[in-house]
């Protein structure tokens, strides 16, 4: 067989347009429903029921199991759903997933969909350009669709011709009647085949095309099918790796549904494909097992030219062409409805023990008690897979205000520090500030990072207006950081220098301290609220306690001159001291700048 490195390339390049379609066209839906999606994932979970359904819909529209479940993983990690809330989600986004195989069974196999691709592209050329950010949504839904369908038409053309030369295609066919053990050979390649992929759904595109070129058998096709559903849950615990404890479980909860169905499935196996051939043959197109057979009786020339790329002219030819075609539309059929009603019948068996998974997985990843304060680790947002674009607010929200609690509780450590005397616990104590700075650091930069890579997804413009609010959120944030750092140098230099406050100095800093904690405060509030529209009236307390803040800077600054002039301290202490106010009212003004970026955030 003359199958060349170039061949190799066009099967890679058209399965590459495939998975592209099918994240644009998914990403083109996200931009159009993605708040419409969230409200449905916060609210449509009252029961396990709802939870499948909702899973059922998100991933029938987004047309990907993996971004169902990365998302899910993702709201969980959040806080956003439970552990058993997120199972029945991910139940629902099993059968979800079907959807791909039985657009391609009614469009892909029964019309040549790619005559139908330049004109589509052509629609939706212009839409793409709209000024009008919906419009242009829509436009990139039907680019997707288009390029979904040119790479499945491409990835037909150009799979080797193995039936054509039974000398390749003989090392096949003798792994595919081995009863069980060919079952569960195929099933494993199914699996290797989507963690390759990424995309469960490409790979029942590839298992489709593999059973319909006659190159395996209807049941042995069947058993890719299981194994592309164990191989999708990879993506959800890629993402779950550096998540929390929930998100984690709800990833492994994913995995352990999947075994566990394919491995009931095994013992029901041949009766259950038995089961959907006479279906499909008896309310559908034909015989999904009569392909294979049909072809062993052919000889490779009379293969060749029946199916090739071109359609044949001559009439014997001709029906024999025509009866290829129908029965490869009965094994699209056959095998769409295999992965459906495996997909349901898991959930009728599976939705019960949705409690028992929740206490495995809990047994099985235990919670670990540990100061997270003190230690760096994201735990809202992971440094894996993003999930999707217009999603992602949730968990940066989340993750900033998690930042903004480290700071304000950095602030009150630099306050602890003020009043220490003790040195070894005053040394403690400042080495833990610094920590707290360096977290700080690495927060910013993570955050950014995952910021910046949201960014550079396919976002409308009002969702690129936020994630540039929220970069100098955290900016301000770190900023924030700094000032307390900063402050606690200050004391440091004070201790080191042997200083010694007055009464009256001491009250200032506490009553410049209050304002400043005040301030902190205040900025908590508006970033828990920072999803909604802030108003005037949210923001004003914020400005009034910063003017107050700028005044008392102000007076303290002239009653220092005045102080030292007559000697009620040193000039080193007035230096000190005013270090201290002044980190103060800096730290003020981030926090003005914090709250005057969050309010320019809409979700």
């Amino acid at each position: 067989m003359n199958y060349s490195f170039l061949d190799f390339l066009t099967l890679a390049g058209s399965l590459g347009m495939f998975l592209y379609g099918m994240k644009i066209m998914s990403e083109g839906l996200q931009k159009v429903a993605g708040d419409k999606m969230r409200s449905i994932l916060s609210v449509m979970t009252t029961n396990r029921f709802a939870g499948v359904l909702t899973g059922l819909l998100i991933t029938a529209l987004i047309q990907s199991s993996s971004a169902t479940t990365v998302m899910v993983v993702s709201f969980v990690n959040a806080g956003l759903l439970s552990l058993a809330q997120s199972i029945s989600v991910i139940m629902g986004a099993n059968v979800g997933t079907t959807i791909t195989a039985w657009i391609i069974s009614l469009f892909g196999f029964k019309v040549d969909i790619g005559m139908f691709a330049l004109p589509v592209i052509g629609v939706c050329i212009p839409l793409i350009f709209s000024s009008n950010s919906g419009r242009k949504s829509w436009g990139e839904f039907l680019m997707g669709f288009a390029l979904l369908f040119l790479g499945l038409a491409f990835l037909k053309n150009s799979v080797p011709d193995l039936k054509a030369h039974p000398e390749a295609l003989s090392f096949i066919q003798n792994y595919t009647s081995m009863g069980y053990r060919s079952v569960l050979l195929f099933l494993v390649i199914g699996g290797l085949l989507t963690v390759i992929v990424q995309s469960s759904s490409a790979t029942v595109a590839i298992t489709l095309i593999m059973c319909t070129k006659g190159w395996i058998p209807f049941e042995m096709a069947a058993a890719m099918v299981l194994g592309e559903n164990i191989g999708t849950t990879i993506t959800a615990n890629i993402a779950a790796i550096s998540a929390n404890i929930q998100a984690r479980r709800a990833a492994l909860a994913h995995l352990m549904f999947n075994i566990f169905g394919v491995l009931w499935m095994l013992v029901l196996f041949y009766p259950f494909t038995r089961m959907i051939s006479w279906i499909v043959t008896n309310f559908g197109p034909g015989n999904p097992d009569a392909l294979t057979t049909f072809l062993h009786s052919l000889s490779p020339e009379v293969i060749e030219q029946i199916t090739g790329s071109e359609k044949p002219t001559d009439p014997s030819l001709l029906a024999l062409y025509n009866k290829v075609i129908s029965m490869q539309i009965s094994v699209s059929y056959g095998l769409s409805l295999f992965h459906t009603l495996f997909n349901i019948c898991n959930i009728f068996v599976m939705i019960w023990f949705v409690k028992l998974y929740v206490r495995i997985c809990s047994y099985l990843i235990k919670q670990k008690k540990t100061d997270d304060d003190d230690e760096f680790r994201l735990r809202f947002i992971s440094s894996g897979l993003l999930s999707t674009s217009e999603l992602s607010f949730l968990q940066a929200h989340k993750e900033i205000y998690l930042f903004a609690r480290r700071v304000h509780k950095m602030f009150g450590l630099v306050k602890n520090l003020y009043y220490e005397t003790d040195k070894d616990k005053f040394l403690k104590l400042y080495n833990r500030i610094d920590k707290y700075e360096q977290i700080s650091d690495r927060m910013e930069i993570e955050i950014a990072n995952y910021l910046t890579q949201v960014l550079e997804g396919r976002l409308s413009s009002h969702g690129k207006e936020n994630v540039r609010a929220m970069l100098r959120v955290i900016s301000e944030i770190e900023s924030i950081a700094d000032a307390c750092n900063n402050m606690s140098k200050a004391i440091k230099r004070r201790n080191d220098g042997k200083s010694v406050f007055t009464d009256g100095q001491n009250h200032s800093i506490e009553r410049m301290f209050d304002l400043t904690e005040q301030s902190l405060i205040r900025m908590l509030d508006l970033l828990d609220l920072s999803h909604l529209v802030l108003t005037d009236n949210d923001l004003a307390p914020s400005y009034n306690i910063e003017n107050e803040i700028n005044t008392y800077r102000d007076a303290l600054k002239t009653e220092n001159v005045e102080n030292i002039d007559a000697r009620k301290y040193q000039y080193s202490d007035g230096v000190f001291y005013m270090d201290i106010v002044s980190e103060c009212e800096k730290l003020g003004d981030y926090v003005i700048n914090v709250v005057e970026a969050a309010a320019q955030k809409r979700d």
